[in-house]
């Protein structure tokens, strides 16, 4: 199972955990992600994405039609 995003197409970055001696060792950041179950009226069905969080919010701010219809237009789907 991937860790991406279906809408944003956020992704894992690389980075480093730094110590107190600073010493640096590789390491992964994952995108905050959460399977939401979602209702979209004018089809009369239910759909189920893999979000991060900030993409919840975009959905809960604008609706759900016009976020997924945005990021078709952008490409992102």
């Amino acid at each position: 199972m991937s860790r991406i995003c279906d809408l944003t197409g956020k992704s894992p970055m690389n980075g480093h955990n730094v110590s107190n001696s600073n010493v640096k060792t590789k390491r992964k950041f994952y995108p905050n992600l959460k399977i939401k179950k979602f209702y979209i009226p004018e089809e009369d069905k239910w759909i189920t994405l893999k979000v991060s969080t900030s993409a919840v919010k975009t959905i809960s701010k604008n609706g759900i039609s016009a976020v997924i219809s945005k990021y078709v237009k952008k490409g992102y789907i």
